[in-house]
This record gives C-alpha cells, structure tokens and sequence, in this order.
C-alpha cells in the first residue's frame, strides 16, 4: 500500500522582514496601543476586529496576526488559533486585542472569559499572555493596567 500518496505535506511559514535589532519594543499599554493603531483596519467603528500580537523575550514585536473579523457587536477569538500562531513564530509572550464599534471600553463577561483562557492556555505552552487591549477611535482599555491579568 502506498501511504505517501494519502497524506497532505504541512508547511508552517514565519518571514520576518527586519533584522532582530530593528523590531519595535514595546513596555506600556501606550505604546501597544500606537503599535495595534498602526496596523488595525479601517473599520474601527464599523465591524469588531480582534489582532494578536506576538513578542519575544524582550518585548520586541516579532509581529501580528488578524485573528477575526466580526459584525458590529462581537467576533470570535479560538484560542487554539492564537497559539498556533504564537508557535509558528516562537512567541514567548503574547498581546490579544480587539474593538469595540460602539465606543465603549468596558470589557463584556465574554472579553474577560476569553482573557482567562488564554492566560491558562498560555501558562501550559510557556506563553505569557501580557495584556488585552479593548480598541474605539477614542481611546483604549488595558486589562493589564486595570489589575484584570
């Protein structure tokens, strides 16, 4: 039987596109926050958006993801996609975000149920889930600054 016919090769690509010295180091939700307004979408108060952002041990951003695209009251975060591409890069710590089209920055049950389990998930893998940001065209919410990490 010819079993290398069945099976589908499975590639996993990361191309960082500077040197390790020239990545953005971020150390304050200020600073995560210019960076996530740097690459978010044009929808900001359109539709609900979630990025991830991926650092490695010195809080350099070795890049990000688009994690989903929702309506204008929610979107799904899967918290096995975030680490598949926490791992593709060799993330040692992570940054979830996503916003909120209505202008309100307090997080709902759900934001703060999907923080938890991703910071479970990232304790198993070796992960650190260092903050979540909440996004409207007016401001921004850290959990990490409000003590909810």
């Amino acid at each position: 039987m010819e079993i290398t016919n069945k099976l589908s090769e499975v590639f996993v690509s990361y191309s960082p596109r500077v040197k390790p010295s020239q990545l953005p180091q971020i150390s304050n939700s200020k600073e995560v926050n210019e960076c996530l307004r740097s690459i978010w979408s044009d929808k900001m108060n359109y539709r609900e958006e979630a990025y991830l952002l991926l650092l490695n041990r010195c809080n350099k951003v070795l890049g990000y993801s688009l994690l989903s695209v929702g309506g204008t009251t929610g979107t799904i975060v899967d918290v096995r996609v975030i680490f598949q591409t926490a791992l593709k890069v060799n993330a040692h710590a992570i940054i979830l975000s996503h916003n909120h089209p209505s202008g309100s920055l307090k997080p709902s049950e759900n934001d703060i149920k999907i923080t938890k389990e991703v910071k479970e998930a990232g304790k198993f893998l070796g992960i650190q889930l260092l903050d979540h940001l909440i996004l409207t065209e007016e401001g921004f919410y850290s959990f990490a600054d409000e003590g909810l990490m």
